[in-house]
């Protein structure tokens, strides 16, 4: 099993890069493989090499923006990439108010319409204190 991670710059505010034992890329990454044309694209590329895509956490944001087709970093153009003929399994994480709103269903199930998979969000405390899903 080789596992990749793809990151978002706002991600990078939860976990210490030096304690992630895999490969890690993010945006800056992107960019400096890429110089001109023929020249390999990090998302084409990520997307090419994996058999299974995972997104968790999948925050509000990163939901509205697949949801709605907007890639501007390189988690969301590795998505919209992505071969629907392979798995890719998200999984929603994001404040309980954030989640009861009407259009959180919507774009989950605009998801569950391009053949994604939920990963079903569980109830425990939130980074803010409360508890919910």
């Amino acid at each position: 099993l080789e596992v990749k991670v793809v990151t978002t710059e706002r991600a990078k505010h939860f976990y210490n890069a030096q304690e992630i034992p895999v490969t890690l890329y993010g945006d800056e990454e992107e960019w400096q493989l890429w110089k001109g044309r023929s020249d390999p694209v990090l998302h084409i590329e990520l997307r090419r090499w994996a058999d299974l895509m995972v997104v968790a956490p999948l925050d509000a944001n990163t939901l509205a923006k697949v949801a709605n087709g907007i890639c501007d970093n390189l988690l969301t153009c590795v998505i919209r990439a992505w071969d629907l003929s392979k798995p890719l399994l998200f999984c929603p994480a994001m404040n309980t108010a954030m989640w009861e709103h009407p259009l959180t269903a919507r774009q989950v199930e605009q998801l569950k319409g391009f053949g994604y998979t939920e990963i079903p969000c569980v109830v425990k405390k939130l980074v803010c204190g409360d508890e919910g899903q």
